[in-house]
């Protein structure tokens, strides 16, 4: 045991951790579409707050080195949205089932995600990124996916772009999401002791990521982006559907 989780549950998440965030580093988004089904099935008293703290320090490992292009205007408007849905996220945590939100959130990516394949090109203003904010607030906090809405935005812009911008993003969100578990008394140390002993996972799949930069074209970040996204709601409504 490692406290208290059993030493091959311990294993395979550090395995799903260096996939999660070797995709992460290269297409901006994934460690939680990877590691948050996974956890949720083998060790569900973790969620969402061992993943909330990864999603905390994982951008502080790619940041060394993506930091230049960085949207501050967007994310200044996206993350003044955020805290008011990491309320409601709060909230819904404890009016809702795991099940309940997990199926809502899926159904509303997936269909954003099929919207903007081929049809629709959502414009990034002043409106779009305060909603994409709270949004990403709300299920960011509730289900510990909170990606997907603020990178359907950005999946136009440059690689380095969306990598740098959903990095802070990231760092920032999962710090406000925390602050309002740890408010109403949703977190304890050991999510936060097993999450530091699990970071050199994600600088293993850093590493991993900058690799795959070599062989991966830019032209394919957007649909990598995509594909993550379709993902990650796939399998909010699998887990919703059949676990």
């Amino acid at each position: 045991m490692i406290l208290g989780v059993d030493a091959w549950v311990v294993v395979i998440l550090a395995a799903t951790l260096v996939v999660g965030a070797a995709t992460q580093g290269l297409v901006g988004l994934g460690l939680g579409l990877v590691a948050a089904p996974i956890t949720a099935l083998l060790e569900p008293a973790l969620m969402p707050a061992l993943l909330l703290w990864l999603a905390f320090l994982m951008p502080m490992v790619t940041l060394v080195r993506d930091h230049h292009r960085i949207d501050w205007r967007g994310l200044g408007w996206s993350l003044s949205a955020r805290l008011p849905g990491t309320v409601v996220g709060v909230v819904f945590v404890a009016w809702f089932s795991t099940r309940d939100l997990g199926i809502a959130v899926g159904l509303m990516v997936l269909l954003s995600v099929l919207l903007t394949v081929r049809a629709i090109r959502i414009p990034v203003n002043r409106r779009s990124l305060v909603i994409a904010g709270f949004v990403s607030g709300v299920t960011g906090t509730a289900t510990s996916i909170g990606g997907p809405p603020f990178a359907i935005l950005y999946q136009h812009r440059a690689p380095a772009q969306i990598r740098s911008t959903l990095a802070v993003y990231f760092l920032l969100g999962a710090a406000f999401s925390l602050l309002g578990l740890g408010v109403t008394g949703s977190l304890d140390a050991r999510t936060l002791v097993l999450a530091l002993l699990l970071t050199p996972c994600l600088v293993l799949g850093f590493v991993v990521s900058r690799l795959l930069r070599r062989v991966v074209p830019a032209s394919r970040i957007r649909g990598g982006v995509l594909l993550v996204c379709g993902l990650s709601a796939t399998a909010l409504l699998v887990k919703g559907l059949l676990l």
